[in-house]
Order: C-alpha cells, then structure tokens, then sequence
C-alpha cells in the first residue's frame, strides 16, 4: 500500500525546493545582471566624454594678460600689459618643453557682423596661427585650413565654419574662392571645417570665422598684440612646469613682478582631463563596490538554500555515509548543485544584462544626439573577470554547506525522522 500522506509530503517538499531554489537562482540573476549594467553605464559614461574631447590636445594649456596686482619697478599696481609677438620668440628660445605654441585673437560678434550677398549671420571672427590645428583639430569639410604663407604675407583669407556656410551659402554653392564680409572687412574664403572635439576656447569652430592672426593683428590697428597664447609639452613632459615657466618668461620679459599672481590668467587642460580620470576610476570603483553588494546577497541566499537542503537530506547524507560514502564524493555533491545553480543563474544575468546594453546602444544611444554616452559595452575581459568571481562566490556559497555536510555522524543521520 501507498502511503499517500507521505507522498503528498514529498511533493511538497519537492515544490518548496524549486521554489527556494528559483527565488535564490533570481537572486544571483539579479546580481550579475545589475553589475553589468553598472558597468555597461560607467564605461559607456567614459567613453562618451572621452569622445567629446577627442581631437583636442589634452599636455595643452592657455594664458593671457590681466591688470597686475602688485607694483614693480616704478609701475603701479594694476597696470594693464599685453602679450606681443616678441614673446612667443622669447618662450620658443627658453623653454625646451614647449612643443606647439599659437597666438590667438578674438572679435565677438556685434550683430549681423558676418555677409555674403543678402544672407547675414552674426559670428565670432578669431585670428589663429596654422599650427593652431595641433591644439584643437579641425575636419576640413571644403579647402584648407589658415597656413604659413597667410601668416606671413598678413593674406585677407579666412575658414568659415559649418554653421556659418550653411548661413551664407544656403543653396549649397561651393564658397572657395568667394568674399565674405567679416568685421566690415572682405575676406578671400580657402576652406570650411568643423572642430573634432566639442571642447572649444573662445567659441566653436563651426560658428566662428578664422583668420590669420597677423591680418588680424594689421585690421584692429594694435601692433603686435595677442589676446591669449596656446601651447602643448612635448610628449612626457610636464604641462604644468611648462605653464609655470612661461608664466615666469612672461613676467621677466614685461617687468612684472614674480610673485604676482594676478598679472596673468589661464588654465591647464591635463589638469582638468585628470579630474575626468580620477573621476571615471572612482565611478569604476563604486560600481564594483555596489554590484559586488549585490552579487554576495545573491550568493548567501544560495549558501542558505544549499544549507536548509543539507539540513533536509541529514539521513541520506548519513545513510550514505554508512554505507561507505568518501568525504570527497559528498563534497562533490553539495559543491556541483551550489556550482551549478549560482552558474546558470548568473549567466543568464550576464548574457541578458549585455544584450540590454546592445539593444540601448542599437535603438536609443546611437540615434540620440547631444548625449554623454556612447557604447555603453562590457569589454570581454571584464567579461572574463565576472564570470570567474561569479564561479568562485559559486564554491564559495557551496563551503559552508559542506562542512554542515561533513559533520552529520551516520548515528545521529539515522535517528533523524
């Protein structure tokens, strides 16, 4: 005869398992799907600023001129001085690591300030050296960009932008070789570019009318003056020791005292891109932090499942154990089921959490514009590392139980109901 009550106890027993084993199997799922996602965010989060800045050169730094604020050699304090063209020779001559270095001039727009025929814009007109380019790269949409002999030869040529084309030019018409009125003044146009990064000094390159900076210098009637100079280190040099002598040059050279820190302006790029790297590793490391969290919860809900299914097989375990059972074969038991459970729940949390960032890559961020993110994949190593801690808080979920395993004495097994 059947005894049915003992059958139904069974059956439910066996449902209570997979029910626990389910809920627990979500939790690993959970885990690793959320570290992937974390992950995919963060990287996606690097990789979108890291392609704003792309094209503009990040050993670089900036200065210009500002009143002094202490008094030095018979002249008071605040004295407005200004950089000239003999300075950038002087810088060249004494500084070693200085690589690239380029005046920059500016005029803001002031209304319609910009023409071609009926159509107006209002733009900023810069005046920029042909090694600018080396600083902040242009993708050269028609032409060419300002060069040496334009320099020299103070030429009344210019490169507009792409917004200032597509404002003056709006059938479409190739503008090389046509005059456009900038300042009041007519200039021969040699190229149409747009910047690479979306880091700009003094405007956007798509918005603003470049000129050489001598044609400039010769129309707004100032000499030799320069409004700010750009400069970049020699690769593994010091932007921040060169910054610091050209300051000093500087200083020398306009009778301006040392330690006045007023009389000049400027900023450091590498300093400011290595807030952004300090910043993405700290982002890395909470991610770490938070989806690891996540993951151990997981991992000590399967640790407690395997241990309540310990408790449950207590006289199978010692019945085995009795007829002879090694250490070793029960170890092997309860370390595949804990194995297998964390390892199929986790990566189907892994290959989920991948195929959502493929898909928001595919269908959102790849259409969107104007957004921080920008292939918001898992490298494969990261990858690799996952599935290994996965597989190791997996044994490690499956110790305690073992040794719970390991201590039922047959006797006592056998006296269990």
């Amino acid at each position: 005869m059947f005894d049915l009550d003992r059958l139904q106890e069974i059956g439910v027993t066996i449902t209570r398992n997979k029910v626990r084993s389910l809920l627990t199997g979500f939790g690993v799922f959970w885990g690793i799907f959320m570290l992937m996602i974390m992950l995919g965010a963060g990287h996606g989060l690097e990789r979108g600023m890291r392609k704003n800045i792309d094209g503009f050169a990040t050993n670089s730094c900036f200065m210009g001129s500002a009143p002094t604020g202490v008094p030095y050699k018979g002249f008071q304090r605040g004295r407005q001085w200004n950089i000239h063209n003999r300075d950038l020779e002087i810088l060249l001559r004494s500084i070693p690591e200085i690589d690239c270095l380029s005046p920059m001039l500016f005029t803001w727009s002031s209304g319609n300030n910009v023409a071609y025929n009926e159509n107006t814009g209002s733009y900023s007109i810069r005046g920029l050296h042909a090694n600018y380019v080396r600083i902040e790269q242009q993708r050269i949409r028609l032409g060419r960009f300002i060069n040496d002999i334009d320099i020299l030869q103070k030429r009344k040529v210019c490169v507009i932008g792409t917004d200032v084309y597509e404002e003056l030019f709006p059938d479409k018409e190739n503008p090389l070789g046509k005059y456009i009125r900038a300042g009041g003044i007519y200039y021969q146009v040699v190229g149409v570019s747009s910047g690479v990064s979306s880091v700009n000094i003094g405007g956007r390159s798509e918005e603003s009318v470049t000129v050489p900076f001598t044609t400039l210098q010769q129309i707004n009637n100032q000499g030799d003056i320069i409004h700010m100079i750009a400069a970049t280190a020699h690769p593994n040099r010091s932007v921040e020791k060169m910054e610091a002598e050209m300051k000093k040059v500087l200083k020398a050279n306009n009778h301006i005292a040392p330690e006045d820190v007023q009389a000049t302006w400027g900023f450091n790029m590498e300093s400011s891109f290595n807030i952004f790297k300090y910043l993405f590793l700290g982002i890395a490391i909470v991610i770490w932090i938070v989806g690891s969290g996540t993951l151990i919860a997981g991992i000590v809900g399967v640790s407690n499942i395997m241990m309540v299914t310990v408790k449950e097989r207590t006289k199978e375990i010692g019945i085995r154990r009795a007829l002879g059972a090694k250490p070793l074969t029960i170890i092997t038991q309860i370390m595949s089921e804990s194995l297998f459970l964390t390892a199929i729940a986790g990566l189907l949390g892994l290959c989920l959490g991948t195929l959502t960032l493929h898909l928001v890559d595919v269908y959102w961020l790849q259409k969107a514009e104007n957004i921080f993110l920008s292939d918001p994949v898992v490298s494969f190593g990261t990858t690799i590392v996952s599935t290994v801690i996965l597989l190791i808080c997996g044994l490690i979920a499956g110790a305690i139980p073992t040794v719970r395993a390991l201590q039922i004495k047959a006797i006592d097994a056998i006296r269990e109901e």
